[in-house]
């Protein structure tokens, strides 16, 4: 379960429920939590401009689509790797943005170009020549789209076993 902790310096991801939550800061783990969260538009702003590769915003405009379209952001974000044990793997190399998208596109829900490029701080055609060049063309993953109520989808398509 995915458990996000709206702060003062932002949005944090935890893997366990937290036993307390500081004061001024919210834990939400669903977009209704996230539309029922007492927070205020100055807020919502906040956050929203302080995700990587979004388009920045001055208003607030309709305050539900904010929500959702903050949902979907927070939730393409990629998780967070554990912290590494230097002991352990001295030579442990960062996953790079590559292995992020995979990532992503082999979750159950998928992503959308736009929720990749928002996460990997890059433009949308970008997005679309990794997917069609690197890994379709030499990785050999198959990609399956589909059209949802949040735009076309895109997850990696398991290969057919014999």
């Amino acid at each position: 379960m995915r458990i996000y902790v709206i702060g003062n310096d932002g949005i944090t991801l935890c893997r366990e429920p937290l036993a307390t939550v500081t004061e001024g800061e919210i834990a939400v783990t669903s977009k209704e939590e996230l539309q029922a969260a007492p927070l205020s538009g100055k807020r919502l702003l906040a956050l929203w401009n302080a995700l990587p590769g979004v388009e920045k915003r001055k208003k607030v405009g309709d305050r539900a689509v904010l929500i959702d379209e903050l949902w979907s952001a927070i939730e393409a974000l990629p998780d967070p790797e554990p912290e590494p044990d230097p002991e352990s793997e001295p030579d442990a190399k960062r996953p790079s943005k590559q292995d992020a998208v995979i990532a992503m596109l082999r979750r159950p829900e998928g992503a959308t170009v736009h929720e990749v490029a928002s996460a990997m701080g890059s433009q949308r055609h970008t997005v679309r020549g990794l997917f069609s060049g690197t890994l379709k063309k030499k990785l050999g993953l198959t990609l399956a789209s589909a059209q949802e109520e949040r735009g076309r989808v895109y997850r990696i398509a398991e290969p057919a076993t014999a």
